[in-house]
């Protein structure tokens, strides 16, 4: 890991003594954008808790009310962008913003610091133009959705999602071959935390290459040691943290069939052994698995509707998804959305409906007893400039 990080830091270096600035140059600009979103959705298992979570690990990463009005995010984001240089400032409120920065919620000033607004803060230095290097807080380069509600295609988000990566603190650098294929390198922290639990760092990747036109592949991975300093107990036996692994792979893609019919891909497998960030973890190497499938169709520039039909496999126990008594379980979740443009594109209604089912007992009904599926309907506002 170190050779890697030394790598990294001299070709930094050494772009950067060979680069001289122009004295044509193209100033900079700033630009600037953001949004809101607010839902209302209903279960029709009308839980008395309200609850779109379930018992035992959380069913739902964001949308997690039901029979309720909810604010889920509202974004700031700036951007400076000039012939060497970009920087994204990238800040975020609300329940939302919350959970998916939960690990930034121990700051410098302690719980519940301005750090818990920042949602991405980075710099793009462009050595070349093709070979760029990218350091601060950056979403992960993981999975086929992001935390940006206006960027899905659907509100609710995946069981993928919702078993992270959510975002990485560190360094990477990107090279294009081509424009139709390019590889990214780095180095970063560990998984979703402001601070590193250890001394080791995680090592991600990401290569991308287009076969046709309007074909994009991504080949993405992390691989890190994610355990905290072992606080054993005569009752335990604990796995060194330095045996800690914690390994992701994925696979994205994405093809634009006709100018309105859309297919997407999503496919991840991972593993883990030993503690995670304090939380505890298996012996030996336990492993998941996940898959989605994405399809949309735009009947006009105004409307569109578009299905996901994805499965999830956390028997093993070492993820989210669980049932009711906290054990591993399986679930396969089908989602039709809807996509209403109005105001000038300003507006995005996006009217829902999902079934998620379980291996196991997982819901609550509103007479307390429990069942294994749940269905919500609803519909999501958005607003974006």
């Amino acid at each position: 890991m170190k050779k890697v990080l030394l790598l990294i830091t001299s070709l930094f270096l050494t772009f950067t003594a060979r680069s001289q600035d122009s004295t044509t140059a193209t100033p900079g600009k700033f630009t600037f954008s953001g949004y809101m979103d607010t839902y209302y959705f209903s279960n029709f298992n009308n839980p008395q808790s309200q609850s779109n979570l379930g018992l035992g690990g959380p069913a739902r990463a964001f949308d997690q009310r039901s029979g309720m009005f909810g604010i889920g995010l509202i974004q700031a984001k700036a951007m400076y962008t000039a012939d060497k240089v970009d920087a994204v400032m990238d800040l975020t409120f609300g329940p939302n913003s919350d959970l998916g920065n939960y690990g930034n919620n121990i700051g410098p000033l302690g719980p519940g610091s301005t750090a818990l607004a920042i949602k991405q803060a980075y710099i793009v230095f462009k050595a070349t133009p093709k070979l760029s290097f990218t350091a601060g807080q950056f979403g992960t380069h993981i999975g086929y959705e992001v935390i940006d509600a206006p960027v899905n295609y659907n509100y609710s988000l995946s069981n993928l999602f919702n078993n992270g990566p959510f975002y990485h603190i560190g360094l990477k650098a990107q090279y294009a071959f081509s424009d139709r294929a390019s590889l990214m390198l780095g180095l970063v922290n560990n998984v979703d935390n402001l601070y590193d639990n250890n001394k080791k760092k995680g090592l991600i990747g990401q290569f991308f290459f287009s076969p046709v036109a309007n074909w994009s592949v991504y080949l993405n991975g992390i691989i890190s040691n994610e355990g905290s300093a072992p606080v054993p107990t005569p009752e335990t036996v604990v796995v060194p943290a330095n045996m800690a692994r914690y390994q992701l792979y994925d696979l994205t893609t994405t093809y634009q069939v006709t100018p309105k019919f859309f297919l997407g891909l999503n496919a991840a497998a991972g593993s883990q052994k030993g503690d995670y960030q304090g939380a505890g973890g298996p012996l030996t190497t336990k492993s998941w698995s996940g898959v989605a499938v994405y399809s949309n169709y735009a009947f006009t520039d105004k409307f569109g509707m578009g299905a996901r039909v994805e499965t999830f496999d956390n028997k093993n126990g070492v993820r989210a998804i669980t049932d009711a008594d906290g054990n591993g379980a399986s679930v396969t979740s089908i989602t039709i959305t809807g996509n209403i443009n109005a105001a000038d594109g300003h507006i995005l209604f996006k009217p829902e409906f999902r079934v998620d089912s379980y291996s196991a007992n997982k819901f609550e009904k509103n007479d307390g007893s429990l069942t294994t599926s749940q269905a919500t309907l609803g519909m999501a506002a958005i607003f974006k400039f």
